[in-house]
């Protein structure tokens, strides 16, 4: 997909001297050196290739960026204004494109943004069984424990959720699994790359897409991406109340630190969820840190 996206000058070197295996993000800025995110280090893109010398690295113009945005809207900025007003835009495969620029607002509505000024590429990644070392502690006797991955940004969480419902579906736990896709980021559009016992609720805010998902498509487990805002915790106590399991995700570089989010001080005190699942990049994105219960003591050491 990127191909059709990115001009041949960024392209080229690339899909030529970049091993694509550990490629992160591309972040893009107008009229400064593109910076790529490899395996949790920083490198300038050049001519030739990945590259530490700010001489060598390529700098973008503000047009090639807004032509970047352009091609991955598919030729149609309203299409995908909605996400715009997000402040993403998602492609076919799961990439996600992060947006800078001028947010135009009107009467306390976000209508869209314009004049875009930087791109975050991030490139999504099947990294196989890598929530098997905790596999055993997320589901037992048959029940899947409601379980938050706990994450700095780019740290693996969206790649741990894929992989644990792809865990599921190998292992013939046949659960009904609705994966509450927000950012289009979780199905990267690969043939089971959500498992064969899912349904899909993309682009909805979380709460829209818990009560639409539970009252149609009765799940016995939601699947869903970065809680954060009041609504989202809202939306997991009614699916919790309804009877359904929750695996999601949320930023946070540490349990600690976890514990003093205002938003979650509900969902903490009422202990709904009985796991807690720490990484890092301490040794890559992944990096398991720790597995926690409800009352946050260890329930394993890594």
């Amino acid at each position: 997909m990127l191909e059709k996206i990115l001009p041949k000058e960024i392209y080229n070197p690339l899909v030529e001297r970049v091993s694509f295996n550990a490629l992160n993000e591309i972040r893009i800025r107008a009229d400064k050196p593109i910076v790529l995110s490899i395996g949790g280090q920083r490198f300038f893109l050049g001519e030739k290739g990945m590259t530490g010398n700010l001489k060598e690295a390529i700098i973008p113009s503000r047009v090639m960026i807004e032509d970047i945005v352009f091609r991955a809207s598919e030729c149609s900025i309203y299409s995908v204004n909605e996400q715009i007003k997000k402040g993403f835009i998602v492609t076919k495969g799961g990439i996600r494109i992060g947006l800078g620029g001028d947010m135009i607002e009107e009467k306390g509505q976000i209508k869209t943004m314009t004049n875009f000024s930087s791109i975050n590429i991030r490139i999504p990644h099947e990294i196989k069984n890598c929530s098997l070392p905790v596999f055993a502690h997320i589901l037992h006797d048959e029940h899947v424990h409601n379980t938050l991955i706990l994450s700095p940004a780019g740290s693996g969480k969206t790649t741990f959720l894929r992989d644990f419902i792809c865990q599921l579906s190998e292992r013939n736990y046949a659960f009904n699994v609705l994966v509450l896709d927000e950012r289009g980021e979780l199905d990267i559009g690969k043939p089971g790359s959500i498992g064969n016992f899912s349904d899909k609720i993309s682009f909805a805010r979380k709460k829209v897409g818990f009560e639409n998902g539970i009252r149609s498509l009765s799940p016995n487990l939601i699947v869903t991406d970065e809680l954060g805002q009041e609504e989202d915790i809202e939306a997991v106590r009614y699916a919790v109340n309804c009877g359904v399991n929750i695996l999601a995700s949320a930023h946070c570089d540490s349990i600690e630190s976890f514990q003093k989010k205002p938003s979650f001080s509900k969902i903490i005190e009422e202990k709904v969820f009985s796991r807690y699942v720490l990484l890092s990049m301490r040794n890559g994105p992944g990096t398991i840190e720790g597995v926690y219960n409800e009352n946050f003591s260890r329930v394993t050491k890594y």
